[in-house]
């Protein structure tokens, strides 16, 4: 069995929720300003996201 399409799956999923984590932090960091520690940590969340997308791109 080949395993790339299934991988490319999860990436995709992985790169919406890291936008979704990101987009959501900034939205609560504006919107709720009593909640801003939580909107920064959902930002971090969705660049770490990224980055590991990133990472597992990358050729070897």
């Amino acid at each position: 069995m080949n395993a790339a399409p299934v991988s490319g799956t999860i990436l995709s999923i992985l790169m919406l929720a890291g936008l979704m984590m990101a987009g959501g932090g900034a939205y609560m960091f504006v919107k709720q300003p009593g909640n801003r520690k939580r909107a920064w940590l959902m930002m971090i969340a969705g660049l770490v996201m990224f980055a590991n997308v990133a990472i597992w791109t990358i050729p070897v």
